[in-house]
């Protein structure tokens, strides 16, 4: 059968105007906002916690898998990228070497590919089950990765003073003390050491601090005759903390004593005494800022492990619980 195009246009025409009357009605509905997307409806959809959730969800994902992009690897498959190789490279100069040859790099590489070998050989045979260094080095890590996580911003002005000022305490400048002395030895002296050293004082009356006489009078000392600006921390390293505690109480301009130490006697001339003292918040802004920051990070710390804690039941002896039956620890809780 043969058609002329007058009847093959007759025959189209009916489609034609199908579809165009079916543009017209998708056009109407259009028009209308049967089928369009309102954005009272996109905004009602963007605040459902459903979207949220399902966004979070995809960027961790998208996140994970850029930070981590041998994660899904096979099992059997190791594959060291650019950035390990870098990595290498940068270990390797790091200790004053020159840069690395090719050979040197391919031995890097196959010790790289040799320990992840052995690494999951190892976590396959169950071998980091029951290992103390292993235990105690994840441990360290998420300690570390709590340091990470309690990662805080900066105090404000008011805050931090505010702060200081119920801690003012802390921040306390001990005493201070400049003085000399003269020693009296117990190893040549024996116990009339002290009584050398008091029948010495009078002797010693009206003379100053740096007489040069003063020397012959007493024994040779190992460490200094004259000590400046001490605090009480640094002479009771020294000489002990009796003798630290004695010689602040000292008034100064004479000669005075005898005063035990854990070498001997000794008696004392007073230069100076710088009293202790509070410091203004100016002088240790950023002292006061350093200590609120670890204070802070510390209680972080602490509430997180106690979130940890409180999804384990801890079984404990008798002997440690005083129960006559044992039992778990009176801070925990079972896990849900």
């Amino acid at each position: 059968m043969v058609l002329s195009p007058e009847s093959g246009t007759r025959h189209l025409q009916p489609r034609v105007r199908r579809v165009n009357d079916r543009a017209w009605l998708l056009g109407k509905l259009s028009l209308t906002g049967s089928f369009a997307v309102r954005p009272s409806r996109l905004r009602r959809w963007l605040r459902e916690p459903v979207v949220h959730f399902l966004a979070i969800g995809l960027l961790l994902f998208v996140g994970y898998r850029l930070l981590h992009p041998d994660a899904g690897a096979p099992p059997g498959r190791i594959e060291l990228t650019e950035d390990d190789l870098r990595q290498m490279s940068v270990a390797w100069l790091a200790q004053g070497r020159p840069p690395l040859t090719l050979e040197q790099m391919q031995s890097l590489v196959e010790n790289k590919v040799r320990e992840e070998i052995l690494y999951r050989e190892a976590l396959a045979l169950g071998l980091e089950k029951g290992d103390t260094i292993v235990k105690r080095r994840l441990a360290q890590k998420m300690e570390f990765l709590a340091e990470d996580v309690a990662a805080l911003r900066a105090p404000s002005i008011d805050e931090l003073r505010a702060w200081f000022e119920k801690n003012s305490a802390r921040f306390a400048l001990s005493p201070r003390a400049s003085f000399r002395h003269l020693y009296f030895s117990l190893d040549r002296g024996g116990e009339r050491a002290r009584d050398t050293a008091a029948r010495t004082l009078p002797r010693l009356g009206g003379k100053p601090g740096d007489w040069p006489g003063a020397a012959a009078l007493g024994d040779p000392f190992m460490f200094q005759d004259y000590y400046g600006d001490r605090a009480f921390e640094q002479l009771a390293s020294v000489f002990g903390p009796p003798f630290a505690r004695a010689v602040l109480q000292l008034k100064p301009g004479a000669w005075q004593g005898p005063i035990e130490s854990g070498y001997g006697w000794h008696l004392i001339w007073i230069d100076s005494i710088t009293p202790g003292r509070v410091p203004a918040f100016e002088e240790i802004e950023a002292d006061a800022k350093a200590e609120w920051m670890a204070e802070q990070r510390a209680e972080t710390k602490r509430k997180a492990f106690e979130a940890m804690r409180e999804r384990y039941e801890v079984v404990l002896p008798a002997l440690i619980t005083g129960s006559g039956d044992g039992g778990a620890a009176p801070s925990a809780k079972k896990s849900p």
